[in-house]
C-alpha cells in the first residue's frame, strides 16, 4: 500500500511519524507545489492532509486513492462529494484538541481583560520603577466573574469553554443549532446571545449557514464593551466589518486565533484594528495535542487498512 503524508503543519522536527511506515510505503511531503504533490500520489492508495485541498481536480489525478485521512477536525478541505462518487473513504480526528483549543481561549480573554501584554511591556520600559507608590495601574482590567458568557456551537470544545467559563464565576449561557439534553446552561437565540453577552466565544463549524455570521449588523447587535472570541474558523467573521466595528467602538475588542486567508495577508484590516489580539492559529499546536492528533489520525488509518474504518464523515 502506498501512503502519502502530509507532516508540513504538524511539526518544527519534534514529532515522530515513524509508525505509519509499519503499514506501507509512505511518501511524506511537506509544502509543495500542487502539481509537484498531483505527482507525487498519482500512484498512492491513500493519502493524509490537513491544509492540502483534495478536490474533483487532485483525485482526477490521482485515481488509485481510496482514502482520505485528515489530521483535523474540521474536513472542509476535502470535496465530500467527488469522494462519494468514488467510494473513497474520509476519516477526521475529533476531539483531539479540545483541552488546547479551551485553554487557548481563556489565555486570550485573560491578556485582553487584565492587560498582560500591555503591563508587562510598561514595567520593562521602567514605568513602574519610576512609579512613586508601589501600585501603577494606567490600564484598566475586569473580572471575569459575574460576566455574562455566551458559547456559540456546543460541540466539545464549547462544552469545555462553558464548564471553564463557570469554574472563574461567569454566567454561561448557550445558541447552538442542535438542542442539546440535560444542557446546566440556559439555552438561547444567537440574536439573544449577542444582545445579553459581555463575552462571544465562537466554537460552531464553518459552513454555508454560519459563514460570515459575524457581520455589520450581527455586530451591531452586541453591547459595546463585548469581548469576540474566535477560535474556530476564519470564515465565521466578516473582517472588515469587525474592524470597523472596533475602530468605532461598537464592541469592546476581539480576540481571534483565526482568520478569513491564513497566514493572515499585510493588507487584513484586523491588523491595524483597536483592541484587537490576533494569534497566528496556534490554539492547537501544543506538543501534547500535536502528539494526539498524530496518533489518532494513525488509528484511523490503520483500521482502514484492517476494514474496520472509523471516525468516517458521513
Amino acid at each position: 500500500m502506498k501512503i502519502a503524508v502530509n507532516t508540513s503543519a504538524l511539526t518544527n522536527g519534534d514529532m515522530d511519524f515513524s509508525e505509519f511506515e509499519t503499514l506501507g510505503e509512505i511518501k511524506f511531503f511537506g509544502e509543495i507545489p500542487r502539481e509537484e504533490l498531483k505527482s507525487l500520489a498519482a500512484d498512492c492508495d491513500a493519502i493524509v492532509v490537513n491544509k492540502t485541498y483534495v478536490d474533483e481536480d487532485f483525485l482526477l489525478a490521482c485515481p488509485k486513492i481510496k482514502y482520505v485521512g485528515v489530521f483535523a477536525t474540521g474536513y472542509n478541505v476535502v470535496d465530500l462529494a467527488a469522494c462519494r462518487a468514488r467510494g473513497i473513504t474520509v476519516c477526521n480526528v475529533p476531539d483531539y484538541s479540545t483541552n488546547a483549543v479551551s485553554q487557548h481561549v481563556f489565555a486570550l480573554l485573560l491578556n485582553f481583560y487584565n492587560k498582560i501584554n500591555e503591563y508587562s511591556a510598561s514595567v520593562k520600559a521602567g514605568d513602574w520603577t519610576k512609579s512613586e507608590t508601589f501600585t501603577y495601574f494606567p490600564f484598566g482590567t475586569r473580572e471575569l466573574y459575574g460576566k455574562t458568557f455566551g458559547v456559540f456551537g456546543y460541540g466539545s470544545i464549547g462544552k469545555a469553554v462553558a464548564r471553564i467559563a463557570s469554574a472563574f464565576g461567569a454566567n454561561v449561557v448557550v445558541s447552538t443549532r442542535t438542542i442539546p439534553e440535560d444542557c446546566p446552561y440556559k439555552i438561547v437565540s444567537f440574536n439573544e446571545l449577542l444582545k445579553t453577552c459581555d463575552i462571544v466565544s465562537l466554537h460552531c463549524p464553518l459552513t454555508d449557514a454560519t459563514a460570515e455570521i459575524i457581520n455589520g449588523e450581527t455586530l451591531a447587535l452586541m453591547k459595546k464593551d463585548a469581548l469576540l472570541i474566535n477560535t474556530a474558523r476564519g470564515g465565521l467573521v466578516n473582517e472588515a466589518a469587525l474592524a470597523k466595528a472596533l475602530n468605532e467602538g461598537t464592541i469592546g475588542g476581539a480576540c481571534v486565533d483565526v482568520v478569513g486567508e491564513e497566514p493572515i495577508l499585510a493588507d487584513n484590516p484586523l491588523l491595524t484594528a483597536k483592541n484587537c489580539i490576533i494569534t497566528p492559529h496556534c490554539a492547537w499546536v501544543a506538543k501534547e495535542t500535536r502528539t494526539r492528533l498524530i496518533s489518532l489520525a494513525l488509528k484511523n488509518l490503520k483500521a482502514f487498512v484492517d476494514g474496520k474504518p472509523i471516525n468516517v464523515v458521513s
